[in-house]
């Protein structure tokens, strides 16, 4: 009797253990098929205050180099080009060119691995090259300094989005985090005529214009004038995460009808709305060395990540779980369906991501928990990759 329950229990395992290795293989096959697209990340400003290179594996200091995004199975990586409020007139643009030309250098040095593009033709002969096709985005608007020939500049130079704001306001369009805080500098909220003039040149070039970040009134006025679709290039859903960050039903719906594409962001903080609550007592709990950092020339988020590095263990406990980042993506598709959602990690922008996503090389599990989840192979390749490569088809000039 033992030897026959004995027998029963090793073939169960037996079982259980073929099938756990038939759907990873399964997984494995669609994601290497799979176009795969993340709208968003900051790593160039990483390599460029650190001094990295980015053909050089990384991942003791940064969620992405070259050959993680190649495990990864990363086909087109949109890299954002970024300056905090810090920068304004006379140094913003220019800083953010200095990390253009850092793109630029990276792409020089190894052109069997990565090519910038700046159309959809050309992101399919690289694709199929086997190479990453490279693009990049303006994150704030702050760095065209009220002036639309940066912009043209921009857009030659191959960006081929711009977010309207950061967190920052510009004197032409309000942002989220100002919005919510009542910290406005302008006299109303919204897009200014100037900021009228920049959604319309934009549109013109074909530049996708970039919802993520902005306000509420913002986002309105965009939706009136734009005439092509938008994109938001990392965002998640305010309803299962109410941060200011997030997008409110309404505003989902109104993308939808416009034809555009919400890309998920990964940060904890916009996933799990019990993450800011713990990170908060966290950093409370190591409040001297955030203090102690003050005086460096380090931002806020800077000496924040330092923290997270250093109590690393503690952190890891904070993070919420893949589930849960599925869900947004779930939450979207059921209010406006499978083709209006993407993948925008924001990967070296945040501290956090949900647990399992330590970097580009992780984009795989995605993937496998979409197939749990009981998506069709169909979906599953419009959202990792399949709803960007047509909306940037629909707005690049080829």
């Amino acid at each position: 009797m033992y030897k026959l329950l004995m027998l029963k229990k090793i073939l169960l395992i037996s079982f259980f253990a073929a099938n756990i290795s038939a759907f990873a293989q399964s997984s494995g096959k669609l994601h290497q098929k799979a176009i795969v697209a993340d709208t968003h990340n900051d790593v160039l400003s990483t390599i460029l205050q650190k001094g990295y290179n980015l053909e050089n594996e990384l991942s003791e200091n940064t969620h992405t180099d070259l050959s993680r995004l190649k495990a990864g199975g990363v086909d087109v990586q949109i890299f954002s080009i970024f300056c905090d409020e810090r920068f304004g007139k006379g140094t913003a643009f220019k800083y953010a060119l200095r990390e253009m030309d850092t793109l630029d250098q990276v792409a020089l040095r190894n052109p069997d691995k990565i090519m910038l593009v700046h159309n959809s033709r050309q992101m399919w002969r690289v694709i199929r090259s086997g190479k990453i096709a490279g693009l990049t985005g303006v994150e704030g608007g702050h760095m065209i300094e009220d002036d639309l020939t940066y912009l043209d500049s921009f857009y030659k130079r191959g960006a081929r989005y711009m977010t309207l704001t950061w967190n920052n306001s510009t004197s032409w369009a309000s942002s989220a985090a100002d919005e919510s805080k009542g910290n406005m500098l302008l006299g109303s909220t919204g897009l200014t005529d100037f900021g009228r003039q920049v959604v319309q040149r934009m549109n013109q070039l074909g530049m996708m214009v970039d919802i993520s970040h902005v306000g509420e009134q913002t986002f309105r006025d965009v939706l009136k004038i734009t005439t092509r679709p938008v994109i938001a290039s990392h965002s998640s859903v305010h309803k299962l995460c109410p941060h200011p960050r997030n997008l409110k039903d309404e505003q989902i719906r109104a993308i939808g009808t416009n034809g555009g594409v919400i890309f998920i962001n990964f940060y904890s903080g916009f996933i799990d709305s019990n993450y800011m609550r713990h990170k908060e007592k966290f950093l409370h709990n190591h409040g001297q060395e955030p203090d102690s950092l003050a005086t460096g020339n380090l931002s806020r988020h800077e000496r924040e990540d330092w923290i997270f590095k250093k109590y690393s263990t503690e952190a890891e406990a904070l993070r919420p779980t893949l589930a849960q980042l599925i869900d947004h993506i779930d939450y979207i598709i059921k209010l406006i369906g499978v083709n209006h959602v993407g993948l925008g990690s924001d990967f070296d922008g945040i501290e956090s991501a949900p647990q399992g996503l330590n970097g580009v090389q992780d984009f795989p599990k995605i993937t496998a928990a979409l197939l749990k989840r009981g998506y069709s192979k169909r979906d599953i390749k419009k959202i990792l990759g399949g709803n960007f490569l047509r909306i940037f088809h629909s707005i690049s000039k080829q």
